[in-house]
């Protein structure tokens, strides 16, 4: 039986990750949840956005499930997934996109993974006001040997072990050419120590490009920490969108697997809220954990209700279901 720490989230949170627990349950999965607090209804409740218990817990039992959390814009707190991914040196962070059956979008044979940079680049968060006035504002992005060698070599062995066969590194280092140029050097330097991956490297821009006009020429590709959260939204978008692709964050020790969509507290409460996301997350904690016959189970039986039952899906996958037919659908299949 492996620990899990349950962060279920704010808005819709509650209602997805009940729903794939229901779904885990029914396949049999080992997990015993222990629940923990995080996010908006945890700093109006106990006046911390990250309790130090939650933490605590965290660390006690290495790997953790999250919902999505509701981030202040522009002022309140600093955002929970970028403390807790420093905290615990999360520094790996692993987005797939792949097409699935019944979804409309505008490719049908998308099959990557983002490796993102999780603790560097702009998100350290060291700014300042230059001057007075608050008219001139100043970040900085941080770049280190160590950090991009983490992030390359997780993104190469990952390759290799699922089996692709392309890695594509994203820089900048035509303009940025200390900080990103620093990551280029090193993935050519370490690209030689996996020969039986094909390397490649692409400015940041082209590469946006290159996404939306053949997405298929990607396998794995690896990046530093803002291009990387801006090219795995890319990623799920051409799929189908944030709710239907799963976000894992893997740092030594430690693992915390996430639903990278928001909150949505529009809906919170009315069982419109698509789980797939929230449990595609589950999958990838379930493979960390060793459990990869479940979570294979687990994947073709949603890919059966997608093709088979599309109206017990939710409204924004094309059914006319909800979160728990969609759910009682998959624990069907199961």
């Amino acid at each position: 039986m492996h620990n899990v720490v349950l962060i279920s989230g704010d808005g819709i949170g509650p209602e997805i990750t009940s729903a794939v627990q229901q779904i885990l349950t029914a396949a049999g999965a080992p997990v015993n949840w222990i629940p923990a607090r995080a996010g908006m209804g945890a700093y109006k409740e106990l006046g911390n956005p990250l309790p130090e218990e939650t933490v605590r817990l965290i660390d006690e039992h290495k790997v953790a499930l999250k919902g999505p959390l509701e981030t202040p814009v522009g002022g309140g707190f600093r955002s929970i997934n970028v403390t807790l991914r420093q905290q615990f040196n999360l520094f790996s962070n692993i987005r797939p996109a792949k097409s699935l059956p019944g979804i409309h979008s505008p490719f049908t044979h998308v099959d990557m993974v983002i490796f993102r940079e999780n603790t560097q680049g702009l998100y350290i968060g060291q700014e300042r006001w230059v001057g007075s006035g608050e008219t001139h504002a100043e970040s900085i992005a941080v770049v280190t040997r160590k950090a991009s060698e983490n992030i390359l070599h997780a993104a190469f062995q990952y390759a290799q072990k699922h089996g692709f066969k392309k890695v594509a590194a994203v820089h900048k280092a035509n303009i940025l050419k200390l900080s990103t140029g620093l990551f280029l050097k090193i993935a050519r330097e370490i690209a030689p120590q996996y020969p039986d991956i094909q390397f490649r490297d692409v400015i940041v821009d082209n590469m946006a490009m290159q996404m939306v006009m053949r997405p298929e020429q990607f396998d794995v590709v690896v990046t530093t920490n803002l291009f990387g959260d801006i090219l795995s939204d890319l990623a799920s978008g051409l799929v189908g969108g944030l709710g239907l692709t799963g976000s894992a964050n893997i740092g030594p020790e430690h693992a915390m697997f996430e639903a990278v969509h928001g909150s949505a507290p529009d809906i919170a409460g009315q069982r419109k809220a698509n789980p797939t996301a929230m449990l595609f997350s589950a999958l990838m904690m379930l493979e960390h954990l060793g459990e990869k016959e479940t979570a294979d189970r687990i994947r073709r039986a949603v890919m059966e209700v997608l093709k088979d039952l599309p109206e017990a899906c939710t409204p924004d996958i094309g059914g006319k279901g909800d979160t728990f037919t969609y759910a009682d659908a998959i624990c069907l299949k199961l």
